[in-house]
């Protein structure tokens, strides 16, 4: 099967490699290989032929501005699939992506779903939760040499690798027509995943929960935890930090 996969950095490198184990003929666009999805400057040679692409692009900011990334580069993909004859269209979003209207980035991701699923392509989106690799990047947002400041949102993150078999495993099925949910096999609230991280990293600075502080304060209830029917992933993150 001929794959492209738009976005190379944490889940889309990975991507690539895991579809070419698996023996599929993978194309990993990004701008460094000429591919501009704001312009639409190379997609129609990196889809030429392909019968799969997999949307696993990142707004460069997390602003108001995430929306009109977002809804320009997912129209510029769906029309080069059209003109290529692409056959699925899978995108990589975020559990709870619809229930923050607060927060831009969110709202940006939500649009792009919307748009994907008015799109002319049969489509398949995946929905995980936060990663694993995200956490520490969290904590360091509100974060000083004397605390960790974090809200008691509930969590249930997961390994980028299990995000990213998920993801091969949608991608090379029959399009779903709706919307997978993934995620890992424990539930915290941040400020206990603070200071389990901080723990095995033999940092003894106190978690103080704070409802204002970081991104995540303008999330309400379990927004970011999945549904009954979720994927769940073996990696358990105290596994995922020892090794």
């Amino acid at each position: 099967m001929k794959i492209t996969v738009i976005g190379t950095g944490l889940i889309g490198s990975q991507l690539a490699t895991e579809l070419t184990a698996r023996g599929h003929e993978v194309t990993a666009a990004s701008l460094s290989s000429g591919v501009d999805l704001l312009t639409g400057t190379g997609l129609d040679t990196a889809l030429a032929g392909a019968e799969a692409v997999v949307n696993v692009t990142n707004s460069p900011t997390f602003d108001e501005q995430s929306i009109p990334f977002f809804r320009t580069t997912v129209g510029h993909l769906l029309a080069a699939g059209e003109r290529a004859g692409v056959g699925h269209q899978v995108l990589l979003s975020i559990v709870g992506v619809d229930q923050v209207p607060a927060l831009d980035y969110y709202r940006g991701k939500a649009l792009q779903e919307e748009l994907l699923r008015g799109g002319p392509t049969p489509w398949s989106i995946v929905r995980a939760t936060q990663f694993f690799e995200f956490m520490e990047p969290t904590m360091s947002w509100t974060s000083d040499e004397t605390a960790v400041r974090l809200p008691a949102t509930p969590v249930q993150p997961i390994a980028s690798r299990d995000v990213v078999a998920a993801l091969a495993d949608v991608t090379t099925g029959t399009p779903l027509g709706g919307i997978l949910e993934t995620a890992g096999p424990e539930r915290f609230t941040l400020d206990e995943i603070g200071r389990v991280t901080l723990a095995a990293r033999g940092d003894h600075r106190p978690v103080v929960v704070d409802a204002q502080a970081g991104l995540f304060a303008a999330v309400q209830g379990d927004a970011l935890t999945p549904g009954p029917n979720a994927r769940v992933a073996p990696t358990r993150y105290q596994d995922w930090l020892a090794g």
